[in-house]
């Protein structure tokens, strides 16, 4: 092959190869995005705001915990400080009764000293003192080694309390980061959508709580009538209603805002039966109640972790703290997946009917 002709066909090869040559991955257009359908969405914003609200409830939990401990270091600290005033006063005791045994000790035996005296009847006086003083040593000595007994053991008991704090702070605090982070991706996850898909989104929500609720009350499982409160029922209800429309914050009891446990744990204490903070610890700790027989002031439990609380206030509706984001209102009892309800003051006997004072919502009724 001559020389011009392996430059032809050289020219050729790379013309053919450059021809065929895939394109860069920049010129290649990337495929249209599926977009997500409403219920995709829907689906993946429910399990992120049930997993904020887990972390939410673990925070509170160790809350609780870490207040238990506060109040036991404080206790601990207060007995510590009070005995180690005793042992101050119990050692300035023994050193006084000591110096005054030697100040009243001879070598001469109590029998002797009795023969030298000239009064006898003041060595036998003098001799009952010193007895007495010696049986007082020994009980001070015996309070004194009790005491310091008692000071070394609410010292090592009150630094291992000390250490519990420690220990429930630093969890507390990767709890608290847990919430932050999962509140997050729900943030992330809602500034990612569109107003339009937004809208769908809460239309989507708002039926599927309506076919819930339908289903719920036709399936005669929350019985044919309501119920009429107990007193102390009443007055935890009438406490919720007036927090209505104030915004749900994690963590919080209130006055100013909520999350779901704190609105029914401080609506209870108002009505002097305190219950547990959380709703974990509610469903575990309080009576239960079918829902056939829920009656206003009842809890009402949600998702299988038992994550989510709110309170019955009759005719199928709950007062709740939903989520980040939203307020406190009335909702539908089926707005999430049911687990079961608690009654808080099973004991108490329901009141008969009347119009509660003080209160805008029509009465409540009981069922036999």
């Amino acid at each position: 092959m001559s020389g011009r002709l392996l430059r032809l066909v050289c020219t050729a090869a790379v013309a053919v190869g450059t021809a065929f040559a895939p394109l860069p991955a920049a010129a290649v257009p990337a495929p249209e995005p599926r977009e997500r359908s409403v219920a995709d969405l829907v689906t993946d914003l429910q399990r992120l705001y049930r997993e904020a609200e887990e972390a939410t409830e673990t925070y509170n939990a160790t809350e609780e915990k870490l207040k238990e401990k506060r109040a036991e270091v404080t206790r601990l600290d207060t007995q510590l400080s009070k005995a180690r005033l005793s042992l101050h006063d119990s050692r300035g005791a023994a050193g006084r009764l000591a110096r005054q045994q030697y100040q009243n000790t001879t070598n001469f035996s109590p029998y002797v000293r009795l023969l030298l005296a000239r009064d006898p009847q003041h060595a036998l006086d003098q001799g009952h003192v010193i007895g007495q003083l010696a049986r007082e040593r020994a009980v001070t000595v015996g309070r004194l080694a009790g005491t310091e007994h008692r000071a070394g053991e609410l010292a090592r008991r009150a630094r291992r309390a000390l250490d519990d704090q420690l220990t429930l702070a630093a969890r507390q605090k990767r709890e608290r980061d847990d919430v932050q982070a999962k509140l997050a991706d729900v943030e992330e996850l809602l500034a990612s959508l569109t107003a339009e898909q937004l809208t769908r989104l809460a239309e989507f929500e708002e039926k599927g709580v309506e076919q819930a609720q339908e289903e719920l009350t036709t399936s005669g499982a929350l019985g044919v009538e309501d119920r009429k409160p107990t007193r102390r029922g009443e007055t935890a209800l009438r406490y919720a209603r007036r927090q209505l429309g104030k915004p749900y914050e994690w963590g919080a009891e209130g006055p100013r805002t909520y999350d779901c446990s704190g609105l029914t744990s401080e609506a209870w204490a108002h009505a002097g039966t305190p219950i547990p903070r959380t709703s974990q610890e509610q469903w575990a700790r309080l009576p239960r109640v079918p829902l056939k027989n829920l009656r206003p002031g009842d809890l009402v439990i949600y998702f299988p972790k038992a994550t989510h609380v709110a309170m019955y206030m009759g005719r199928g509706k709950v007062i709740e703290a939903p989520r980040t984001g939203e307020r406190i209102k009335v909702s539908p009892i089926a707005s999430h997946p049911l687990l079961g309800a608690v009654r808080p003051d099973r004991r108490d006997r329901p009141q008969t009917a009347r119009t509660r004072k003080g209160d805008d919502q029509p009465p409540v009724t009981e069922a036999r």
